[in-house]
């Protein structure tokens, strides 16, 4: 326990020897537990390294705690929780999509294309009322395809800011789209 207090005060005070122990201890160790919760072992070293680069980055407003362990296990099970439930809804998603796709083989009359014109001019609308970077991280994944990760690197922000901007976004779009039918 003193050990953690002492490492914990000297990353705060951006000792990277410090920083580096706390590394080499627990990132085996949090990847084999983060791998069992997701069953995929590059996921999980997403996750753990995710922690370890807001610890680095967050380090001077960092908690002195009295078990460094035990936070550094909460953290990531509760990420990779809400990892696997994100793409759980993802997944069902796209499932849905698909199935909606194959069931709809039929082109639209003209009364769909219609509402669909009028739908996507919304969809644009919102788009363009949206913060730059909020807009650029949707066009990438929605229209380019580009996975978070992709995102991320090309635009130099962490994984969970793009998917932060991304709910975000499908909020707003949401939020436009039920106004639209209500109206």
């Amino acid at each position: 326990m003193l050990s953690d207090i002492l490492l914990l005060t000297k990353i705060k005070n951006s000792d990277i020897a410090a920083f580096k122990e706390v590394f080499d201890k627990y990132y085996a160790p949090l990847c084999m537990y983060a791998s069992c919760i997701l069953k995929n072992r590059n996921d999980a070293e997403e996750i753990v390294q995710e922690l370890f680069y807001v610890i680095w980055k967050n380090r001077s407003s960092l908690p002195v705690l009295h078990s460094l362990g035990g936070y550094l296990y909460n953290a990531v099970r509760n990420q990779s929780i809400q990892y696997a439930e994100h793409n759980n809804v993802v997944n069902r998603y796209n499932a849905s999509e698909k199935n909606n796709q194959s069931d709809d083989d039929s082109s639209p009359n003209p009364q769909q294309q219609m509402e669909i014109s009028e739908l996507e001019g919304l969809v644009k609308e919102t788009l363009a009322k949206l913060p730059d970077r909020c807009r650029q991280i949707f066009i990438m994944q929605r229209t380019e395809g580009k996975k978070y990760k992709e995102i991320a690197e090309t635009l130099q922000i962490s994984v969970k800011t793009v998917e932060a901007d991304i709910t975000k976004t499908l909020k707003t779009l949401k939020a436009e789209i039920e106004t639209y039918f209500n109206s």
